[in-house]
């Protein structure tokens, strides 16, 4: 904002395996036939499933971004520099109290949200991504690969909160589509340093 930048496209051969799944019908009949966005790498009733599911994150944001901001500082305890108002909660005490890490989860949630909520438009969801990691590339200190650091802390957050709910099925799904999230706002970022380049004087 997790994989590490060695994988580049954030998938392991787990993963690999996972979005094999995702093409499938999983013996659900002729549902996953219906028409979809070949640029979304979910069938019809995998995205579906995906909906209904964030149903339920959706009413638990702030809960599931606090869980997921505290479990990214676990795995990777220098990003916290890049937060200037809550950088000095060490603890994991500290941050799941404080209100400004609460504000700032928040908000990275919705984002999230309103991606998710536009996967029936996939224009709207790669504009709204590419404009949000356009805007990244304007942070101090923030790297692109910063996205995948996410990756992890986000499916450990969507297991908790959706608990029982979150049957390997559904966490395929989920794999697949952080994963499309994440490239897409890298994509955004790489936009930003190229017209940024492309605007610097030539020497």
């Amino acid at each position: 904002m997790g994989c590490v930048q060695s994988q580049s496209n954030g998938q392991t051969s787990k993963d690999k395996g996972a979005a094999s799944v995702i093409g499938d019908n999983n013996g659900q009949g002729g549902a996953s036939a219906a028409q979809v966005d070949p640029r979304l790498p979910l069938n019809a009733r995998q995205k579906y499933s995906m909906l209904a599911s964030w149903k339920g994150i959706s009413r638990a944001l702030e809960p599931t971004g606090v869980y997921m901001f505290i479990k990214l500082f676990e795995e990777h305890k220098e990003l916290l520099s890049l937060f200037t108002k809550f950088h000095q909660l060490t603890t994991r005490d500290e941050q799941a109290n404080s209100e400004e890490l609460a504000e700032h989860a928040s908000s990275v949630m919705s984002t999230l949200d309103e991606s998710i909520r536009s996967l029936d438009n996939v224009d709207t969801f790669l504009l709204y991504l590419h404009q949000v990691g356009q805007s990244h590339y304007k942070v101090e200190g923030f790297q692109k690969e910063y996205f995948w650091k996410i990756r992890n802390p986000f499916l450990e957050a969507v297991k908790m909160t959706l608990g029982d709910r979150y049957t390997e099925n559904i966490e395929n799904i989920y794999k697949v589509s952080i994963n499309l999230v994440i490239e897409t706002l890298v994509e955004g970022y790489e936009k930003a340093q190229q017209q940024q380049r492309q605007a610097a004087p030539s020497s």
